[in-house]
């Protein structure tokens, strides 16, 4: 699938980093670094614009090991860009570690999936039909 995609920062086009990578990874486009100290939250621009076809989204999602690692995350996970926005991608970033966390231009930021969905046409009825589960809320298949 091609996506047309700018490139307004200094680092190479997000890519897949092995044969069966579902994620690309997203560098932060920045002039000066940016220290987020515990709980601070920052906005991080990377530079890119892309324009998805109908029926798809922009997933934006943490990094694992900069979850684990350090507490960083992002305060939107995952965060939903729409076929629509033409805007700079920005990850909305929060660091829940201990420590300040420094991110520099070029570090990867977040994850980013390009997926499919659906447009949901709804179709109010009186009742649902029953399943097993019924209403039994998180927890309830006993795991």
């Amino acid at each position: 699938m091609k996506i047309k995609i700018v490139n307004k920062s200094k680092h190479p086009l997000p890519k897949h980093e092995s044969a069966h990578a579902a994620a690309v990874d997203l560098r932060a486009n920045l002039e000066e670094p940016i220290t987020l100290q515990p709980l601070d939250r920052e906005i991080v621009p990377t530079g890119l614009y892309i324009a998805l076809p109908v029926g798809y989204e922009a997933q934006i999602r943490p990094r694992s090991g900069l979850a684990i690692k350090h507490g960083i995350t992002m305060i939107n996970a995952p965060g939903t860009v729409d076929a629509d926005y033409r805007g700079e991608y920005c990850v909305l970033m929060v660091n829940l570690g201990k420590e300040p966390y420094t991110i520099h231009d070029g570090d990867r930021i977040a994850q980013m999936v390009i997926a499919r969905h659906e447009t949901v046409e709804w179709e109010e009825v009186a009742a649902l039909d029953q399943t097993d589960r019924a209403a039994k809320r998180f927890g309830s298949t006993g795991r």
